[in-house]
């Protein structure tokens, strides 16, 4: 495990998009994992600023994103469609068919897992998968549970997820119940993975994620068994390592 601790958030952006953008220039065809959320918002405006400067080109890279709301219209404000085309797509040259998410709005959501699960399998391997993490130890939307799923399934939604997300709604009961995500063998194949955590309030998931025992119970706690997992946190997230 490679963790960093950064003292202001915008050190912690620049390193996380130094990474992304490295990455590109030396594999102009590389495979990333994308996620939504907060977390990588800022990583995603450095990611712009290095390409409207000339320094990376997407042209050629591929994108999966991890999850998607299930029944949230494509153009609705707090679809992930619509918040990769608001902070990423819409600003840098990554062809949109490049460009691989969910539907959840298929009418067989099952056949969309599939479908979904074959063009993972075409790309053979992700690059750099970008993870955030739930305030219950999800990573995508793998919820806590008995056992996880390792591939593309569809998944009921925790009411703590929800209520984490109700953020970015006028109210919970907005906030859809369901979702698409990617399952954590799949996320656990990527050659690296960059675990990104801000936040006083993720100090402790943080810490028992990547310190505690291993356990379905804390889906993010199996990024211990990765054999190139980056960490970067801020200063309130990381401050049970100092």
């Amino acid at each position: 495990m490679n963790l960093h601790i950064f003292q202001n958030q915008q050190e912690l952006n620049e390193a996380g998009a130094g990474i992304i953008t490295s990455l590109v220039q030396m594999q102009p065809k590389a495979v990333l994992g994308l996620a939504t959320g907060g977390t990588p918002v800022g990583i995603y405006e450095e990611l712009v600023k290095a390409y409207e400067k000339g320094r990376v080109s997407f042209k050629n890279v591929t994108s999966f994103n991890l999850d998607e709301y299930v029944g949230l219209p494509v153009d609705h404000p707090e679809s992930y469609h619509a918040y990769m085309q608001q902070h990423l797509f819409a600003h840098i040259d990554l062809p949109a068919a490049s460009a691989h998410l969910p539907n959840g709005n298929a009418p067989d959501l099952e056949a969309e897992c599939a479908r979904f699960n074959e063009l993972l399998e075409e790309a053979k391997q992700i690059d750099l998968q970008i993870l955030g993490l739930g305030h219950n130890g999800h990573i995508g939307f793998n919820e806590p549970d008995d056992s996880l799923i390792s591939g593309t399934h569809l998944v009921e939604l925790k009411e703590e997820t929800r209520e984490a997300n109700a953020r970015f709604f006028n109210s919970i009961e907005e906030v859809p119940t369901h979702a698409l995500t990617m399952g954590v063998g799949t996320i656990l194949k990527a050659k690296t993975i960059l675990l990104i955590v801000r936040g006083a309030d993720k100090a402790e998931i943080v810490h028992r994620a990547l310190t505690g025992p291993i356990t379905t119970e804390v889906p993010a706690t199996l990024l211990q068994t990765h054999p190139h997992l980056v960490v970067l946190l801020d200063a309130e997230a990381g401050r049970l390592f100092e």
